[in-house]
């Protein structure tokens, strides 16, 4: 792979001259389309040996387009806000939005390739990395983004002659440090791990470009023009049908079992008994968040349901045995521009709590596959490859220890009616209902469909879901309280 990168190749300073200023134009027309249409984001990774020039190159791209909307990320060892969280977190953050376009130096890549190669870790290690990598960029791609990601290759010789010339001069000696010199050491341990990782993660869809650095007009010329050329051909095919493929197939429930319909929803408890369990569950719950145990972990808590089920009366409990100041509650409701200019998952991983704290959703990711799946507000291929999407994103989480559970809240057809007649008729209540409300009541046999299916292919070992039957609304509130403590003496 890297054998045809070390030619040698060349660009005079006369041609280089005359081509930088119709590149510059060309780059400038695709920047300005990409920025007033906004149609997908650009994300480019540019990594490759140290001493190969990924800062110029990202700067010589700065400077011929409008810096404006470009956002260039250098990104080195995690700050102690980024180590709290699950490792993607760092990069989500920093996703460029639709119409813009971003630099990433020091991405995803650069820490599993540095702690295999210094760090001892095995090659296991690694590719259980590059599985995870090959799964966010076939989300981003899924999502419409364009991606690219350069290798800048120097050979040995070369990088040594580079490193040289570089300390020779009094004007850049400053960039050539002891750690650059050890790397060159290293060199030959480098290569065989540059080449499995981009063999192994290079796809149509996210592919590696390979640039030969010993010159650096034809380094950045070639990384110049390539971007240009796909953007260009990104730009040409907005409007035409899509064509990405459905990765998996919409359930067929043979047996026409309805897991809701299966609920007990006659189960209740008196109001005497309620108080009781009430101050012994979240006594129990207050003693588990404040345990030394707990503050190296992190927590996620999801409330989906029906309308008018008690979630918000559920969380109020819940919270009631919390400190304060070690949780937030995040309500989730249609996307902001902002929102939408990301992908799908963006808004929630902003959110993620950090070590010894707790994120409560209200409404959550599992919007994709409950109300844009039903009402039609996302594609039938976006809601079906959403499930994985989601089941990766918890699992990143859980691998990070952040305890994920997750309720849904179910009461049937008969009581929503009548908590809605009855919000109705309460004057403190009636903020509470709205025409969308009894709008989705037409729909109730799809939103029990589609809550069938989310349980089915996302309740998992490290990130369950727990059904409560809702009609009671003590009893749906204790049941909630008395797993969740439950399944924080497990976990803890």
């Amino acid at each position: 792979m890297f054998e045809a990168a070390e030619l040698g190749h060349k660009v005079s300073k006369a041609t280089y001259k005359t081509e930088v200023p119709k590149l510059r134009e060309q780059l400038l027309d695709a920047q300005f389309e990409l920025g007033e249409k906004k149609p997908f984001p650009v994300v480019i990774i540019v990594s490759g040996v140290d001493g190969a020039g990924k800062g110029e190159a990202v700067n010589t791209l700065n400077f011929w387009m409008d810096p404006r909307n470009i956002h260039a990320h250098a990104l080195g060892d995690p700050t102690d806000e980024e180590l709290e969280r699950p490792a993607m977190w760092r990069y989500w953050r920093k996703l460029p939005p639709k119409g813009a376009i971003g630099f990433f130096f020091g991405s995803w890549y650069s820490h599993p390739m540095r702690m295999h190669i210094d760090g001892g870790k095995s090659r296991d290690y690694l590719d259980s990395y590059l599985d995870d990598f090959l799964r966010f960029e076939r989300m981003l791609a899924d999502e419409g983004a364009l991606v690219l990601k350069f290798w800048l290759h120097l050979s040995k010789d070369a990088l040594k002659d580079r490193l040289t010339q570089l300390e020779g001069d009094k004007a850049t000696n400053w960039r050539v440090t002891k750690k650059d010199w050890e790397r060159y050491e290293r060199y030959d341990d480098l290569m065989p791990v540059a080449e499995h990782v981009l063999r192994r993660t290079s796809t149509g869809h996210a592919p590696w470009i390979v640039v030969e650095s010993t010159d650096e007009k034809y380094r950045n010329l070639t990384v110049g023009r390539t971007l240009l050329k796909a953007v260009k051909a990104r730009l040409a095919e907005q409007g035409k049908p899509a064509t990405a493929s459905v990765p998996v197939q919409a359930l067929d429930h043979a047996d026409d079992i309805n897991l809701l319909d299966a609920l007990d929803y006659t189960k209740t408890l008196e109001k005497k008994a309620y108080k009781k369990e009430l101050e012994k569950y979240q006594g129990r719950l207050n003693k588990l968040t404040r345990s030394k145990a707990f503050r190296d972990r992190g927590m996620v808590l999801v409330f989906e349901g029906n309308d008018a089920a008690g979630k918000g009366g559920s969380i109020r409990r819940a919270c009631a045995a919390m400190d304060s100041r070690f949780y937030d509650i995040i309500p989730i409701a249609a996307p902001t521009d902002e929102e939408k200019a990301q992908p799908y998952l963006w808004r929630f991983w902003r959110h993620l709590p950090g070590i010894g704290k707790t994120a409560i959703f209200d409404r959550s990711w599992y919007g994709r596959v409950l109300v844009e799946r039903v009402e039609g507000f996302c594609s039938e291929a976006d809601w079906l490859r959403a499930y994985g999407e989601i089941n990766d994103f918890e699992e990143e989480m859980a691998r990070h220890g952040i305890i994920v559970q997750k309720f849904w809240l179910s009461i049937t057809a008969d009581e929503q009616l009548h908590r809605f007649n009855e919000r109705e008729a309460t004057g403190y209540k009636r903020f509470k209902l709205t025409d969308e409300d009894w709008r989705n009541r037409d729909k109730w046999s799809e939103y029990s469909n589609a809550v069938c299916d989310m349980v089915e292919r996302t309740s998992t070992e490290i990130a369950p879901w727990t059904l409560v039957e809702a009609n009671s609304k003590y009893y749906a509130r204790i049941k909630v309280l008395k797993t969740l403590c439950k399944r924080l003496e497990e976990e803890l």
